[in-house]
């Protein structure tokens, strides 16, 4: 696979994980949610690396391509840099702020996998001047992931994307609280791919405007993630499957399973595989982050996650979906 098919952008950042042993639901008053006042005590902390664009490059890097990432950072940046290098991903696109400090993103997980969390943005917000056309020029990108990040970066680079005619996904995720309808709508119009949670998905249609008909009608694929009930698949051309999970056998943190579903299943469009090929490599890459601390920490046991496979989608599927992984471990 050439370097720079697929340019992720995206946040990069660092996460500060907590847990907290009890559910968010539990303190809740509900005549009092206009004045919310609560401090958790949790019982662990780690800190790993992170960000939307850097965990889906990574994905990616890991299953054998070679993404180009694309997004700003601080000047603390070599150590995640050397690591993102080492497992596959190219950094030259990435923009280095020296009067800045890489974006921070801190989150409290409760018993039941609920999630409270704030994102510190730093050099993220430089991540708009970053000109797509070097990008495609030196390294032949043929689809770009516009992820969650500045919300000016993501609009310019869809529209820079448009202008270039070049194919692009649109994954505004974490970001849909912060953009307005006509934000959503310019993100969304004439993307090949949109990513969403079923949450993410209700929001979206409530920001653009349109039902699912008409934003499915506006996109090549509608690619939804269910938790464990699995992904839903929707085009334009009247595709439409539902597909299950890999199940976990341990559950340790789900920051970041969205992001490994995306690493996943584009990797297996960059690697030939059909699309429901690709979204069940997704569900597994999905799986092994869910079941490591840390978006970035997973890794690929060929037997066993054949096997999963196997067990999950069916011979048919780990059958087609076995030379991916073969030559991710040949090219890790």
């Amino acid at each position: 696979m050439p370097v720079g098919t697929t340019a992720v952008a995206g946040s990069i950042a660092t996460d500060h994980l907590m847990h907290f042993p009890g559910r968010f639901a539990d303190q809740l008053v509900a005549e009092r949610l206009d004045r919310i006042s609560l401090s958790f005590l949790v019982d662990d902390l780690v800190v790993h690396r992170g960000g939307v664009g850097a965990n889906i490059a990574f994905g990616m890097g890991v299953l054998g391509q070679r993404p180009v990432l694309v997004g700003a950072v601080g000047s603390d940046f070599d150590d995640y840099r050397s690591w993102l290098e080492r497992h596959g991903v190219e950094c030259g696109a990435v923009l280095v702020v020296d009067s800045s400090n890489t974006p921070r993103f801190t989150c409290t997980t409760d018993d039941d996998q609920c999630q409270l969390a704030s994102f510190y943005p730093g050099a993220m917000t430089e991540s708009k001047n970053i000109a797509l056309a070097p990008v495609v020029e030196r390294y032949g990108t043929d689809l770009l992931l516009v992820g969650a990040s500045d919300p000016e970066a993501m609009v310019a680079q869809t529209e820079e994307a448009r202008a270039l005619g070049l194919a692009f996904a649109a994954d505004p995720s974490q970001q849909l609280p912060r953009l307005d309808g006509d934000q959503c709508r310019t993100l969304v119009a004439g993307a090949r791919y949109l990513f969403s949670n079923e949450y993410e998905w209700e929001l979206l249609t409530r920001r653009t405007g349109w039902d699912a008909d008409e934003i499915t009608g506006r996109v090549g694929l509608r690619i939804t993630t269910l938790s464990d009930k699995g992904v839903r698949i929707v085009g334009s051309d009247g595709t439409d499957l539902s597909l299950g999970v890999v199940p976990a056998r341990t559950i340790k943190d789900p920051t970041g399973v969205g992001d490994g579903f995306r690493a996943g299943f584009l990797a297996g469009i960059d690697g030939g595989l059909p699309v429901e090929r690709a979204a069940q490599l997704g569900t597994l890459v999905a799986t092994l982050v869910l079941e490591t601390d840390g978006a970035q920490e997973w890794t690929i046991s060929l037997d066993s996650d054949l096997a999963r496979l196997r067990d999950a989608h069916g011979a048919a599927a780990a059958e087609e979906i076995e030379p991916v992984l073969r030559s991710a471990l040949g090219a890790v």
